[in-house]
């Protein structure tokens, strides 16, 4: 059995850094009400859902491949460099990884920005594939988000 791997991705968008933060920062009120084709909830159930220390429950919507709930904490926070790691701490997610977190980083690209998405993430078994679905959701999040932004 290997340690823990990684995958990471980046996304240009056209929203400017600190729009894209601030929305994606509201992602426990903003993304059930823009996004409920993937989000049926999320709810708050430590903290403010945006502070180091924070817990989200995630609850996807129907039709969501691989994982229904995910609890999530937010680990750390750094608004000034707009970043966010987090860790999953429970749910269908830790049926396949013995661990799975995140880190999130918004930089500054022209009039837009560039979005770092990257996770670690140790498997239960080795048949079990990189999650690869987790990033591209994670990607097709990020683009709409940005145009939900853009629209506003």
């Amino acid at each position: 059995m290997g340690g823990p791997l990684t995958l990471e991705a980046e996304v240009e968008v056209k929203s400017p850094a600190d729009k894209f933060w601030v929305s994606l920062r509201d992602s426990a009120n903003l993304f059930p009400k823009v996004f409920p084709q993937q989000y049926k909830s999320i709810e708050v159930l430590e903290g403010d859902g945006k502070a180091a220390g924070s817990v989200r429950l995630i609850t996807y919507a129907e039709g969501s491949p691989l994982v229904k709930i995910s609890k999530e904490k937010i680990d750390s926070v750094d608004e000034a460099e707009k970043f966010v790691t987090y860790s999953v701490i429970d749910g269908d997610l830790l049926k396949f990884y013995k661990n799975f977190n995140g880190c999130i980083k918004v930089i500054p690209k022209g009039d837009g920005s560039l979005v770092k998405w990257s996770c670690g993430f140790e498997k239960v078994s080795e048949e079990i594939p990189d999650p690869h679905i987790i990033k591209d959701f994670g990607i097709q999040n990020f683009k709409e988000l940005d145009e939900f932004i853009l629209k506003a």
